[in-house]
C-alpha cells in the first residue's frame, strides 16, 4: 500500500492505478471510498474481497456528473430535479439501468438498477476526470466495520488491500450518503445520510421511509437494493450501549452529545474516556465527528461504549441509524 498526498502526482498515479485493475482509496465529502473501475468485472470483484463484504450488498457507482451518469442510469423527471438540487452532493439515486449499461452486473447484485452519485469533493472529482471511468465505491473498510473519515482509518483497516490510498485529509461531513430509490412510483429512503429526508421532500414531495423489514442480517433471501441496509453494520469491536447516562461498567468510555462531563488525564465521572460529538448540540458538528471519535474510542480497548441520547430530527436521524446498526450484534 502506497499513502500519497492528492496533489497533481498522486491523482494521475491513482487514476492510472484504476485504469489498469487496481484498487484505490480516496477522500469524498461522506467518507473515503475503496474505487475501482465500475466496468471491469475483476476490478470490481476485487473490492468485495478486500473488503470481506458479501456478493449480495451492491456498491455506488461515482461519476462527476448528471451527465455521464446517464450512459448507465435511467433519470425520470424526479430524479433529474434531485440531480440538479444536489448534485454533487451526498446524494446516491437508486434507479433503472439502462438496457445497454456497461458498468459490471457485480456493481448491482445482479439487479436491473444501479446507485449513482456525484461525489462532491476536489480529490474524488479530479480522479474521476482523470481516470475517465466510472468508480464503483463503497467505504475503504473492511466490512461491517466503522468507516474511514481519514487516511490513516483506511491504511489501519485494509492494508495492504490497496494499492494507493490518496490523503485529502479528514471527510467534511463524516456520514455516508442518503440513498433514495427512484425505482417505483413512490419514492423509497433507503438510507439516511447527509441530505436530509425534509430537503428530498421539498424538491419531489412525499417520500416513504424504508421500515424495520429493510435492516437484515446477513444472508438476505435476495439481493440487497442498497448498501448500508444490513441491520450490523459500521460496528466497532467495542460493544456499544445506546441512550446511556452514569456509566454502568468499570472501564466504559462515553461518547457523548450536548452537555456532558469534560474528560480529564484519567477519565472524568466514572468513565474510561470521553469524547463529545458536539458540545453544542449541533447535529453537523457531530455527524462530521462521529466515525472519527469512535475509531478513538474504539482503539483505547473499553470494556464498551456508552452513546448519549441523539434528537431524531435532521441529520440526527443519520447519525441515530449508523448507532443502531454499530450497536446490533447479528
Amino acid at each position: 500500500m502506497a499513502l500519497r498526498p492528492a496533489d497533481g502526482a498522486g491523482i494521475a498515479a491513482a487514476a492510472d492505478r484504476l485504469r489498469s485493475g487496481g484498487l484505490v482509496a480516496f477522500p469524498t465529502e461522506t467518507v473515503y471510498g475503496l474505487g475501482a473501475d465500475a466496468t471491469d468485472d475483476r476490478a470490481v470483484a476485487r473490492i468485495f474481497a478486500a473488503k470481506g463484504r458479501p456478493r449480495f450488498n451492491p456498491l455506488i457507482v461515482h461519476a462527476p456528473d448528471l451527465a455521464a451518469h446517464r450512459a448507465w442510469a435511467v433519470f425520470d423527471e424526479r430524479a433529474l430535479r434531485l440531480a440538479e438540487a444536489f448534485w454533487p452532493g451526498a446524494l446516491t439515486l437508486v434507479l433503472p439501468r439502462t438496457p445497454d449499461a456497461p458498468v459490471s452486473r457485480l456493481v448491482s447484485a445482479g439487479l436491473d438498477s444501479v446507485a449513482v452519485r456525484a461525489p462532491d469533493h476536489p480529490v474524488a472529482q479530479a480522479l474521476m476526470r482523470a481516470a475517465g471511468c466510472p468508480v464503483a465505491a463503497p467505504s475503504a473498510n473492511r466490512f461491517g466495520r466503522l468507516s474511514p473519515t481519514e487516511a490513516r482509518h483506511v491504511a489501519a483497516s485494509l492494508g495492504g488491500a490497496v494499492e494507493i490510498v490518496l490523503d485529502g485529509g479528514p471527510c467534511s461531513g463524516g456520514l455516508e450518503s442518503t440513498v433514495l430509490s427512484l425505482t417505483g412510483e413512490t419514492p423509497v429512503l433507503l438510507r439516511p445520510g447527509l441530505v436530509t429526508h425534509e430537503s428530498i421532500e421539498e424538491i419531489i414531495g412525499p417520500v416513504q421511509t424504508a421500515g424495520a423489514g429493510s435492516a437484515v442480517d446477513a444472508p438476505p433471501e435476495a439481493p440487497l437494493e442498497s448498501p448500508g441496509m444490513l441491520a450490523a453494520h459500521y460496528a466497532p469491536r467495542a460493544r456499544l450501549r445506546l441512550g446511556a447516562g452514569d456509566a454502568l461498567e468499570e472501564g466504559e468510555a462515553l461518547l457523548a452529545f450536548g452537555d456532558a462531563p469534560v474528560a480529564g488525564p484519567a477519565g472524568t465521572a466514572g468513565y474510561a474516556a470521553v469524547r463529545n460529538l458536539s458540545p453544542a448540540g449541533d447535529l453537523t458538528e457531530a455527524a462530521a465527528n462521529l466515525f472519527r471519535m469512535l475509531h478513538e474510542l474504539d482503539a483505547l480497548a473499553p470494556a464498551a461504549i456508552a452513546v448519549s441520547a441523539i434528537p431524531e430530527d435532521g441529520l440526527g436521524a443519520a447519525i441515530n441509524d449508523r448507532l443502531r446498526r454499530a450497536a446490533h450484534r447479528a
